[in-house]
């Protein structure tokens, strides 16, 4: 591991995989984009409809603020609802006074960006692939008091044991874990979320991953009373809609959360099925990071760049891994899909990869 405080570095911390589907890309089969396919289901786009006889009144958040209270077991203070993840990591970067800032790489851009755009100097602790892309407590400095962490880590599908994580955390530090991908965790493991004892954390969730939700901007943040009121200062009125808090009371109920574990499962039958598949490639030079434990896994191929360009061409969009710090050209990231779909895909990968070649 190693740190590094190059502004910017080179990176392009505001590309991301929707990127790649957009426009003539909207063509192609998706495993760009982390998000569940086949989502909303029907009964949630029910509810969403349902809410919109209610567009002339103010958004009212209470209920949906209780529900994610309730689901995760916490008083309703210690919730605050945002319109996506991503909005929650401008509000800190607004909000907390930051000395020296810390955010564990590779990850998701957005919290680097977020925190550079308040004016905030950034150090990167750069995680590296012969260490399995797994964070040693021991290379976060001791005077950082904010530290940023993924997990599981988007690109890299790494699931940091929770107790690893919590061992971060210090008097006058703010730790800041990113579970928007948790939930597509089998049983949740390593969870922090709803987690009172560990002084100084933040978690963040999303519900834009497993219920396909990306267009309506839904998320919320589970921290400290006091640190729930220092961001709900930072945000404006009304931040989250009708429609997406009626996706929130919605998706924490009981039948919700047993279709999000069920769904877990059949992520990780499908995640091993195209691991097994990639396998195949290690004689073209193909390495998966693993172990995987979220919706996606992160690779690294020779010639990757074309690779990825051919895969576009026979109609397949995978997420470029050179946006991500520590991550070069070679990297792509993959997103989980069904048997049926991974078996076209590894098709496609397998005339990619023999084109790059030539």
């Amino acid at each position: 591991m190693r740190t590094d405080s190059t502004q910017g570095g080179g990176h392009d911390l505001r590309h991301h995989g929707d990127a790649e589907v957009r426009d003539d890309g909207a063509r192609l089969t998706d495993l760009a984009v982390n998000v569940r396919a086949d989502t909303p289901p029907a009964w949630l786009r029910e509810r969403i409809a349902g809410s919109l006889a209610g567009l002339a009144a103010y958004p009212d958040g209470r209920q949906a603020r209780a529900a994610v209270a309730a689901r995760h077991e916490v008083p309703v203070e210690r919730v605050l609802l945002t319109a996506g993840a991503a909005e929650a990591f401008v509000l800190l970067a607004r909000a907390l006074t930051v000395r020296h800032a810390v955010v564990v790489h590779p990850q998701f851009t957005e919290p680097e960006a977020a925190l550079r755009d308040a004016g905030h100097v950034v150090d990167r602790l750069l995680l590296r692939e012969e260490d399995g892309f797994r964070l040693d407590p021991a290379t976060v400095p001791e005077d950082a008091d904010l530290v940023v962490v993924g997990n599981p880590t988007n690109p890299t599908s790494v699931l940091h044991p929770a107790a690893t994580i919590a061992g971060l955390a210090r008097p006058g530090r703010t730790l800041v874990v990113d579970e928007a991908f948790l939930d597509a965790v089998p049983g949740e493991r390593e969870a922090l979320a709803g987690r009172t004892d560990v002084p100084g954390l933040v978690v963040l969730r999303s519900l834009t991953k497993t219920w396909g939700l990306a267009g309506l901007r839904i998320g919320y943040v589970l921290a400290a009373p006091e640190t729930i009121a220092d961001l709900e200062r930072a945000q404006p009125l009304w931040p989250v809609s009708t429609p997406a808090l009626a996706a929130a009371v919605a998706c924490m109920e009981p039948r919700a959360l047993a279709e999000a574990a069920h769904a877990a499962h059949r992520v990780g039958t499908d995640r091993a099925h195209l691991v097994a598949g990639l396998r195949e490639f290690a004689p073209d030079g193909l390495r998966v990071v693993e172990p995987a434990e979220g919706p996606f896994v992160l690779v690294r191929l020779p010639r990757a760049t074309d690779v990825r360009r051919h895969l576009r061409d026979l109609g397949f969009a995978v997420r470029r891994g050179d946006t991500f710090p520590g991550l070069g050209e070679e990297w792509l990231r993959l997103a989980v899909r069904d048997r049926a779909t991974v078996n076209s895909f590894l098709q496609a990968l397998d005339q990619a990869v023999t084109l790059a070649q030539h």
